[in-house]
């Protein structure tokens, strides 16, 4: 598969580039960031030193005759890109016949009108839209596999999905209940432009957008199932903590619990159920989701506890992820060889 990736420059673009770079059945032919940005005309490895004789491709500037020339020489295309733009270019790409994986929130959530109190655009490509899939890893495979237009999940919504979705699939939630997740996330989720509200002298560990957060939707949308989401802003650089709180039907046992986790993932090797709560320091740098559970049988209640890197799991390798099923690979394919390596 010969790829391009846009949004080159960033903090979730560079992960993926570190990654696509590894993989034997990818091939990367373009980095490309914005029209204006000052990153234009150096080369990757320059930008992110740490990748220098991993990938010393150029950094070109995305434009009209830029793509006119490269949906020739290219399969698929990464945008790992404000939501805007994707939402406004992905149409053009899948009408040339190029698969799209979007990183951002350009069609994440189903419903048009959405977008404006979510994501601040009216979204104006419906049918791209109405082709996009949602890119759940180890949920969503066969959609994966046939889509031209995988919409990659956030990074909050990664973690509170691998956690509630054996519950909720299964129909072991009391039906309109109360479903609460705490998130925590690191800075680096804000991305890399630099900002007071996300610098290390200023941060602590405070909640924010309560109420209105444009991942409660999404989560709700794919859990298929209200939550309450009560993200974090904590003073670290990266990892992320979902914790979700559920009320069980009462004929629900702590055994059956057990077992929706355990088939839901005895065959997806990224996640890992462990034997204790997760921590983020085990999965920073990985591709991995760490989950733990506990059940109190006299309150019926759930609590679960999913620790990932938002950078990776949250986006960069759970795009790999998709394009290895676009590829009939299994979704874990390279990442697990890269771990080993110590290349993340």
């Amino acid at each position: 598969m010969k790829v391009a990736v846009i949004g080159a420059s960033g903090y979730v673009g560079a992960e993926l580039i570190g990654l696509l770079s590894a993989h034997d059945k990818i091939s990367l032919e373009y980095l490309v960031v914005s029209e204006n940005s000052s990153s234009a005309d150096m080369t990757f490895s320059q930008l992110h030193p740490r990748y220098l004789g991993v990938c010393d491709l150029p950094l070109v500037c995305f434009s009209q005759a830029w793509f006119d020339s490269a949906i020739q020489n290219i399969d698929a295309v990464f945008f790992a890109t404000p939501h805007e733009f994707s939402a406004d270019w992905a149409q053009s790409f899948v009408d040339a016949g190029i698969k799209v994986f979007d990183l951002s929130g350009g069609f994440r959530l189903k419903d048009s009108q959405d977008y404006p109190t979510y994501y601040g655009f009216e979204h104006k490509h419906l049918t791209a839209l109405s082709q996009a899939k949602y890119g759940l890893a180890e949920w969503e495979s066969e959609n994966i596999a046939t889509t031209q237009l995988v919409a990659v999940p956030g990074c909050y919504p990664t973690a509170s999905l691998l956690s509630l979705k054996p519950l909720t699939a299964n129909q072991l939630h009391l039906e309109n209940s109360l479903i609460v997740v705490n998130g925590i996330s690191g800075v680096s989720g804000a991305g890399r432009k630099a900002s007071l509200a996300t610098s290390f002298y200023e941060v602590s560990l405070t909640p924010y957008n309560i109420l209105q957060h444009r991942h409660q939707p999404e989560i709700s949308q794919e859990a298929k199932a209200q939550v309450i989401f009560n993200p974090h802003l904590a003073p670290y650089k990266r990892g992320l903590m979902a914790t979700v709180t559920l009320q069980l039907k009462s004929s629900v046992t702590k055994e059956q619990v057990d077992q929706a986790f355990e088939q839901a993932y005895k065959n997806h090797p990224l996640v890992r159920l462990t034997g204790s709560w997760p921590k983020i320091d085990n999965v920073a740098h990985t591709p991995f989701a760490d989950l733990h559970w506990q059940v109190d049988a006299e309150k019926q209640v759930a609590v679960v506890s999913c620790a990932i890197d938002n950078l990776l799991k949250g986006a960069a390798s759970q795009a790999v992820q998709c394009a290895n099923i676009s590829l009939g690979l299994p979704s874990e394919y390279s990442l697990l060889i890269q771990q080993n390596k110590g290349i993340n």
